[in-house]
């Protein structure tokens, strides 16, 4: 088996022969991107403007046609800056110490323009209204509280508070200190990075990759997979999950109505601060001799179209369930980073030393409760969690299934501590706790567990929108999809996983986990026997 990519052959970049995680899992995952980020920077590349070779498009997926004509094709997009929204909505919520004069000057400039174009009627005053905004656009901060002003994020309610990331260059701007603002925009990439992506960094354009990569595969090769691993997804006329035409079809609309669901109004102002009372910055960060400033996407593993397929899934369910707005994406963010722990653990089951392919998904992952006081359940859950780091950490070193481990004077060996650290094994632990997946947060013993967050994120993305299934078919989806167990004969496959030796645990193993669901409104006892866990989260249609 070799690292074949998509959507071209990424085999003489420079960054997919550095680094062994990179060739495994895509260009790039990385440990510095929270899961807000990864939601913004997915946004962020389905509403950007795309181009695909010569064709530039502004739905938010290629279209089938596109798609399945794509041979060695490179992705670009053009994200937004938004300097001037982030100036006006950061700039007081950020380190003294990162406040540059000329920073503060074109602040106060914006301050004063915007101040001009406001019609008071009645009580009230201007400088009440620029603080009314200043407050409206902060509370929407989604990462990066403790960095400049420009390199912090939004949460991605709207378009207009959808922007790239933008590094300020502070040791420059000591070297050679801008006269102006304008002079400062005027050579741009003197003193912003534009293209490091330290925070926004490509995870977004991973999984992005992965749904295109997963859409244009053929229905027949859908239909083979889903009936031989039992993933169960729809084939109903209306609600054809295992068509992907279909798919496709309904992903592109409900992401459209997804970035449309906040009032406009937000939008509108958003961008009026941005680029309507002062137009020469976003000219200057958006555009490229009067083009859009195009950026290259990087590309995901060839393989990973099947947990490709599966995160689609999951997005078209969270999008059509009647959410709130900042409940739905705080279930998107969940479900990012869920389904980058997912691409981790199957991407890295099919590098293993292992002789014969193995069994869909390839791992198991023991969740034990919160609250956990049986030693030999607790025990089974921290060694999935230490077996799960070990199998990444074989798998970027499995040179006999085409890893290509770092030559002569790249110092081999540290290059594959820094792939662990931060791009293999470490990531998921780290993204895991990130999360509440595993506990403790710091010191010994991590184990599986789930908190109400992930559980309902299961829930909402493993039972039909609005309906129910039992409690047995929710735990067996939820094991082929995410690879997590909890009942005895969840942890006997665990430890045959383990070490190809069965475990025996009573029956009641999965007890805190029906108790969970009950506490939480999601599960409906029918008998002693049977119990079915519900979808609350009826259709928004």
């Amino acid at each position: 088996m070799s690292c074949e990519t998509f959507p071209y052959n990424a085999c003489d970049d420079k960054s997919f022969n550095s680094n062994p995680a990179i060739q495994l899992f895509g260009n790039r995952l990385f440990i510095d991107q929270t899961s807000t980020e990864f939601l913004v920077e997915l946004l962020l590349v389905v509403t950007s403007v795309k181009q695909a070779d010569s064709h530039v498009f502004s739905s938010k997926l290629p279209s089938r046609e596109v798609l399945i004509a794509w041979h060695d094709t490179v992705l670009k997009y053009a994200p937004k800056a938004r300097l001037n929204l982030k100036l006006f909505s950061f700039l007081g919520a950020s380190r003294l110490d990162a406040r540059h004069a000329i920073h503060r000057q074109h602040h106060h400039e914006l301050l004063n323009t915007l101040m001009s174009k406001i019609s008071m009627s009645g009580s009230g005053s201007k400088e009440g209204v620029i603080r009314t905004l200043e407050n409206l656009f902060l509370g929407f901060q989604g990462a990066g509280g403790g960095r400049t002003w420009c390199a912090q994020s939004f949460l991605p309610i709207s378009p207009g508070l959808l922007a790239g990331e933008t590094i300020w260059n502070e040791t420059e701007a000591r070297k050679t200190p801008p006269p102006n603002w304008s002079s400062l925009t005027d050579t741009l990439s003197t003193y912003f990075t534009m293209n490091k992506h330290r925070f926004l960094a490509r995870g977004g354009e991973i999984l992005y990759l992965q749904l295109c990569n997963a859409l244009r595969q053929s229905s027949d090769n859908i239909k083979g997979w889903v009936k031989e691993s039992g993933i169960g997804l729809s084939s109903d006329y209306n609600n054809n999950e295992q068509d992907p035409e279909w798919l496709h079809s309904q992903l592109e609309q409900e992401l459209t109505g997804l970035m449309t669901r906040c009032p406009p109004t937000m939008t509108e102002i958003a961008e009026f601060i941005d680029s309507g009372i002062e137009s020469e910055t976003s000219e200057k960060t958006d555009m490229t001799d009067g083009s859009p400033r195009f950026v290259k996407a990087g590309w995901c593993p060839a393989e990973s179209w099947q947990e490709g397929y599966l995160f689609a899934v999951d997005l078209l369910r969270l999008c059509k369930a009647n959410l709130d707005t900042i409940d739905r994406l705080s279930l998107l963010e969940s479900a990012c980073t869920m389904h980058v722990l997912r691409s981790l653990a199957m991407q890295s089951a099919r590098y293993t030393d292992s002789e014969h392919p193995v069994p869909w998904p390839g791992y198991r992952l023991a969740v034990s409760a919160p609250e956990e006081k049986r030693l030999a359940v607790k025990r089974i859950s921290q060694q999935t969690a230490k077996m799960m780091e070990k199998q990444i950490f074989q798998a970027i070193r499995n040179e006999a299934k085409g890893i290509e481990l770092p030559r002569g004077d790249r110092e081999p060996d540290k290059s594959l501590n820094e792939a662990d650290r931060r791009y293999a094994g470490k990531l998921f632990v780290g993204l895991a706790k990130r999360i509440g997946l595993i506990v403790p947060r710091r010191g010994a013993g991590a184990r599986f567990v789930l908190n109400d967050q992930l559980l309902r994120l299961l829930v909402v993305t493993t039972v039909p929108v609005g309906g129910r299934i039992t409690f047995a078919t929710f735990k067996r989806l939820v094991e082929l999809r995410h690879g997590l167990v909890f009942d005895a004969d969840g942890f006997n496959r665990a430890s045959e996983w383990l070490n190809g030796t069965g475990v025996y645990l009573p029956s009641d193993t999965d007890v805190w986990l029906q108790e969970m669901l009950e506490a939480a409104g999601l599960l409906i006892h029918l008998s002693d026997s049977c119990a079915l866990v519900e979808n609350p989260a009826g259709s928004d249609n």
